[in-house]
């Protein structure tokens, strides 16, 4: 089986260190698992990402089945809701995995994604038990196991080793007590640490108010969703719109999760971009399609190749109690490869999430169809997309690596989500050049987000914008002065043309458009 490509992701990660696109939060202090501060590119890429979504849910929404525009409203509801928002939607009761902990090591699992197997070696005709390793699941977890077993092997003394077959390892909570004592944890030396599975609650929680006790206990919200739920009644009453509508939502999210890893994929924190699309019952499972087939033409639109999207249709034994049909959009990232990994998830909810709080509230959710005289709750067709989880993809969906170019390493970002649209340089710093790249650059700004770089060679600078993704650098040169003309760069094809002073506006409007 191909291996996911580990050598891209550490020198993404890197690039995005050395460029300003991320951070480890809290570095000085040696940082903060699971946490991550977006630096100067990377904060304007998430906005510009969030501002594309926005504008396609919310300003101009798409066209429905029957070819009119949809009517979709936003929403910015707080982080921290009533704690029975909580219990009605089951985060409270329901919310938490089984986790492990190891006792020599220190370390937590989520019991789920240990995966054990007995180590068997032939030896006098016979076959023995070295005892049950494990490791945690993933792409590499068959390749892990047999280098585990074969130290193991090693240790015992001799005898011929059983290969190891993965698809015959079972999760550590199918295991007997009796074998879960005989595990040696993924990171462990010696059998017998693991403890038993107990369930862990994914929310964080605070207090309210001056006493720190139950009645003051709140949650920061693992979901946007709930939030839209809670005022679907006020929308309705408050404005004009009619079923079938949506309800949109940005906002940061908060899951203790237990192993945040593979970059800014799994975090603690992070930011979603939910929308609440409320529909007469009998149409459910038709928006539902809709809304699939348009989550991958909308990922499609902002640079993301075809063939590195997959929808996964969730199996009807697999679904939340809630749904009754969900796709989960997936990416080809680095560390999946050549397998998917979740981007976005669009979820049929049915009229769960409204019966459960009209039920917890005594209040009354019925929409009023006075056109059609019959009430009724509306079902919830949920795309739901993680922000940070998005930036993530479009930077491992630009990254480029070329020799040939002054920085092997570049960002291919569609021209529109660019951190940075123009990278504006004199030549040289003097002879006149400053002062007509100073004077460009000031007029540009104000519709362009731009750069005046002014320092080291420019190749140097040319590398340093490629890094960054920037579409475009403009040089002024020796020969401005004489044709009033300035030397646009193309980042993908790195070809130079002339273009007149005049015609850069109109240029960089054209080329800029998509």
């Amino acid at each position: 089986m191909t291996q996911p490509d580990t050598s891209l992701m550490s020198r993404l990660v890197s690039l995005c260190k050395r460029r300003g696109f991320v951070y480890p939060a809290s570095e000085i202090y040696g940082g903060l698992n699971g946490f991550w501060d977006f630096g100067p590119y990377g904060v304007q890429l998430k906005n510009n990402l969030r501002d594309a979504w926005w504008h396609d849910m919310v300003e101009c929404p798409p066209l429905g089945p029957d070819g009119k525009p949809l009517t979709i409203v936003g929403l910015d509801s707080s982080i921290i809701q009533h704690p029975q928002t909580w219990v009605a939607s089951g985060h409270v009761g329901g919310f938490a995995d089984l986790m492990v902990d190891c006792r020599e090591t220190k370390l937590r699992y989520r019991a789920d994604h240990i995966l054990c197997i007995e180590v068997q070696y032939d030896k006098s005709a016979q076959t023995k038990s070295l005892g049950w390793l494990s490791v945690q699941s993933g792409d590499d977890a068959g390749e892990l196991l047999a280098k585990k077993a074969k130290k193991l092997m090693q240790k015992s003394g001799g005898g011929d080793l059983r290969p190891i077959d993965i698809t015959k390892a079972v999760p550590f909570t199918s295991l007997s007590l009796e074998q879960q004592a005989l595990v040696i944890g993924p990171d462990a030396e010696v059998s017998g640490t693991l403890t038993q599975p107990r369930p862990f609650n994914l929310m964080f929680h605070s207090y309210v108010g001056v006493f720190q006790d139950e009645d003051a206990k709140v949650y920061l919200r693992p979901e946007t969703a709930q939030g839209i739920f809670l005022e679907y009644k006020n929308v309705v009453d408050t404005t004009r719109v009619k079923v079938p509508f949506g309800v949109a939502q940005v906002g940061k999210a908060f899951r203790n999760e237990v192993t945040p890893r593979n970059f800014i994929f799994r975090t603690r924190e992070f930011e979603q971009m939910e929308m609440e699309f409320f529909c007469e019952p009998e149409k459910g499972l038709e928006w539902y399609e809709f809304w699939v087939a348009e989550r991958m033409r909308w990922w499609e639109a902002q640079g993301v190749k075809k063939t590195n999207l997959f929808r996964n249709i969730i199996p009807a034994g697999e679904l939340a109690h809630y749904s009754k049909g969900t796709s989960d959009i997936e990416y080809r990232y680095p560390f999946t490869a050549p397998g998917f990994g979740e981007l976005e998830g669009v979820a049929y909810r049915t009229d769960y999430d409204l019966k459960q709080h009209q039920a917890h509230s005594k209040t009354n959710l019925e929409y009023i169809d006075q056109e059609n005289n019959k009430r009724f709750i509306p079902h919830v067709v949920e795309p739901a997309s993680g922000l940070t989880r998005g930036v993530l993809v479009l930077l491992c969906e630009a990254y480029q690596y070329d020799e040939s170019r002054a920085s092997p390493e570049w960002l291919k970002l569609k021209p529109s989500l660019a951190p940075i649209k123009v990278g504006i340089f004199p030549l040289v710093n003097k002879d006149g050049m400053p002062e007509i790249a100073e004077k460009l650059y000031l007029d540009l700004r104000k519709d362009y987000i731009s750069q005046y770089d002014a320092k080291q060679s420019i190749g140097k600078r040319y590398a340093r914008m490629d890094e960054a993704g920037t579409p475009f650098c403009i040089t002024v040169d020796g020969d401005t002065l004489k044709d009033e003309a300035v030397t646009v760069r193309n980042r993908d094809t790195a070809q130079q043309e002339r273009v007149a002073l005049a015609q850069v506006r109109p240029y960089l409007s054209q080329k800029l458009s998509d």
